[in-house]
């Protein structure tokens, strides 16, 4: 027997466990209806920002354990600071629980509640920044990082089996230049552009993390940025958490389970491939190491 779908603890429909023809349905209803309680809805507090295949799937289902964060409604990342963003802030509200909701998890926890998302695009989004700062100026960011080659052949085997790519690793290595020119400008020229280049074949450009960092931390300052080195998190997950929460002024409640989330079985890289990945990121890595304070775990 099929459960009917009911309203969720936020005010919107669920579509757990109801037929498949069905959710098309209830998901129009749960946008219509977020839509018209937009004004009485929560904004996010926190947002994870990247970067993409560096664990932010699993530090968002930590985090949402959390009895005082608010994840949104419906998905994990709601992509309206860099490929939605012509919907508007209403449409971005419509995401998140009710205030009511915040204000009941306040009463039980003693604690005000953050509401957050993770979209691992918004980092390396041309425009992201500038939006995030625009509408939410007080607005905390997390990032994580992880070896950039191991990024990188992780998130090409990431987009082959969403079919957002054809090619094998070292040819498209080789298309990135060619993939990415003039993508940048093109994006920057028209807001509403949206590359799918730039979104799902920069597997060597998202690596240079410095580049977009020192961007973040000219607007956001860099108090209001914590950078998770994955590594820690998968190895001393509690440590790596624990500072996530100081970070964002959240006491620690429960135990959360610590789970790695989307990892995908592939082949060993190629020595001589990673050789050379390994040397194009060294002066990248280098940046970074002085921005952070702190040799990343890669270059130990």
């Amino acid at each position: 027997m099929t459960r009917q779908a009911g309203a969720g603890r936020a005010g919107l429909p669920t579509t757990r466990r109801v037929p498949r023809r069905v959710k098309p349905v209830l998901l129009a209803a749960s946008r219509t209806l977020g839509r018209a309680t937009s004004h009485a809805r929560v904004l996010p507090g926190f947002l994870v920002v990247g970067a993409q295949r560096c664990g932010t799937t699993s530090m968002y289902r930590t985090l949402a354990q959390h009895p005082a964060t608010l994840k949104p409604v419906r998905q994990k990342g709601v992509h309206y600071f860099d490929t939605g963003y012509d919907k508007g802030l209403s449409w971005y509200r419509a995401h998140f629980p009710l205030q009511r909701t915040a204000l009941a998890v306040e009463r039980r926890t003693g604690v005000r509640p953050l509401a957050f998302e993770s979209s691992p695009y918004y980092m390396f989004h041309p425009w992201a920044p500038q939006r995030i700062q625009a509408d939410l100026p007080q607005l905390r960011l997390l990032v994580l990082l992880r070896d950039p080659v191991e990024r990188a052949y992780s998130a090409h085997a990431h987009e082959l089996a969403r079919g957002y790519e054809t090619e094998p690793f070292e040819a498209a290595l080789e298309l990135e230049p060619q993939r990415l020119r003039g993508e940048v400008e093109r994006i920057l020229a028209d807001p509403g552009y949206r590359s799918h280049a730039h979104q799902h074949n920069a597997y060597v450009l998202r690596g240079q993390y410095i580049e977009q960092l020192e961007p973040l931390a000219g607007l956001f300052g860099r108090e209001r940025i914590h950078v998770v080195d994955s590594h820690d998190l998968f190895t001393a997950p509690e440590g790596a958490y624990a500072g996530v929460l100081e970070f964002l002024d959240l006491p620690p409640m429960g135990e959360p389970v610590f789970e790695r989330h989307n990892a995908r079985p592939r082949s060993a890289l190629a020595g001589s491939v990673r050789a050379r990945l390994e040397e194009h990121f060294r002066p990248y890595d280098d940046r970074l190491a002085t921005w952070l304070d702190r040799v990343p775990s890669w270059r130990r």
